[in-house]
């Protein structure tokens, strides 16, 4: 098949969508297909980038410097893409690129797949005007885009169950991002914490962008508190972000600057060398699809204290692989000093490694690959009686 992905989110952004698209797309190749990823431009293009990546020019997000605009309309993008042939044309969001891949689907007569990554009501404040306003908007445009799909791809249980909820009709699959096991040899946490100069006891980990949506400020707020009981507690915040700053002065407030570190952006694939430095996992985060961050740790048998959400109960799924607490300073905190000190706290990390072998990441791309196979042959059947396949939007 020849695959493509359309991104507003991709490399060098750290994000769990970027890492979505790039491990998809990496399993799709290794089964071998081919895959194209179309996404913005942030720069100058990279060597990275030769093979099977068209970046799409744009500006930068007024409230978001990091991020890029991509103008689908741009010369030569539209002939760049069709040219591919594509079999599949699968986007990543509702907007910008989302309506591009949409277009270009309707007219090549081929199927459109689309993944509802984001609980797009809680990041108004990207967005200029009144909140509640905003959110219905939002809510109202991915939903309407997602009514045009011909399939909607939900990355957890509950995501699916509230787009039904919501009164969407198109047919949901439910398929997560995967995330690869990684077994840790012996002394492997004290290894780790000596590369990275880390130290604490406990040590807890937090892996994300940082932003609002985030909830960093309880989460601080919270280690007050477990400082509190656990006086040689650290917390290392892995990321970067708009908020880092204000984060920073939080901490300084809070008399935490020596307890709390801000590692700055960090490369993908050393970000499982501090979450094998971890004790303990936390997920302050409510906002959430997927949680693809806590998922991560539990690959490598670290226990989540995570504040409630949908995501944290879909991940959890009946094991416990740690804590959930309510979205609250204090019960967080409660939950981290009560697991801490739990005696069979090791039973934890056993759970968590139990909940990663369900999302192995090779599984997940086939089950995909064979949603798009169905969609084709449905697709082919369409062309046949002459029907027009694809979608309007």
């Amino acid at each position: 098949m020849r695959i493509g992905l359309f991104t507003n989110n991709y490399r060098p952004l750290q994000n769990g969508l970027a890492i979505s698209v790039d491990t998809f797309a990496h399993h799709f190749r290794a089964a071998g297909h081919r895959v194209t990823i179309v996404a913005p431009r942030y720069g100058q293009p990279t060597p990275e980038d030769s093979a099977g990546v068209i970046r799409v020019p744009g500006f930068r997000a007024p409230t978001h410097h990091a991020y890029v605009l991509p103008i689908a309309t741009w010369p030569g993008i539209r002939r760049a893409v069709l040219k591919q042939r594509l079999d599949i044309y699968h986007a990543q969001h509702p907007f910008l690129l989302g309506p591009a891949a949409a277009r270009w689907a309707r007219q090549s007569g081929r199927p459109l797949v689309f993944t509802y990554h984001t609980r797009y009501d809680r990041y108004t404040h990207y967005l200029p005007g009144p909140a509640r306003l905003v959110a219905r908007l939002a809510v109202w445009r991915a939903l309407r885009f997602a009514a045009h799909a011909d399939l909607v791809i939900a990355p957890a249980p509950s995501l699916a169950r509230d787009l039904k909820a919501m009164g969407l009709r198109r047919p949901i699959e439910v398929i997560p991002t995967g995330v690869p096991i990684l077994s840790l040899p012996e002394h492997a946490r004290e290894e780790a914490r000596r590369t990275l100069g880390l130290s604490g006891d406990p040590l807890c980990i937090s892996v994300g962008r940082l932003a609002p949506e985030k909830n960093h400020v309880l989460l601080l707020h919270a280690f007050c508190q477990v400082r509190a009981a656990l006086p040689a507690a650290r917390l290392v915040l892995v990321g970067d972000g708009d908020s880092r700053k204000a984060l920073e002065r939080l901490s300084r407030e809070l008399d935490l600057a020596k307890a709390v570190q801000f590692t700055g952006g960090v490369p993908h694939e050393r970000v499982r060398e501090y979450l094998a430095s971890a004790d303990l996992f936390v997920f302050p985060s409510t906002s959430e699809t997927q949680g693809l961050a806590a998922l991560e740790a539990l690959a490598v048998g670290v226990p989540v204290v995570a504040v409630a959400s949908p995501a944290a109960t879909d991940l959890f799924a009946g094991e416990e692989p740690g804590r959930i607490a309510p979205d609250n300073p204090e019960a967080f905190a409660r939950e981290v000093i009560q697991l801490w000190r739990a005696p069979d706290r090791g039973r934890c990390g056993h759970a968590a490694l139990r909940i990663a072998q369900r999302y192995a990441p090779e599984q997940a791309a086939a089950r995909l690959l064979a949603v798009y196979a169905d969609l084709l042959k449905s697709c082919g059947a369409a062309e046949h009686a002459g029907a027009p396949a694809g979608v309007q939007t």
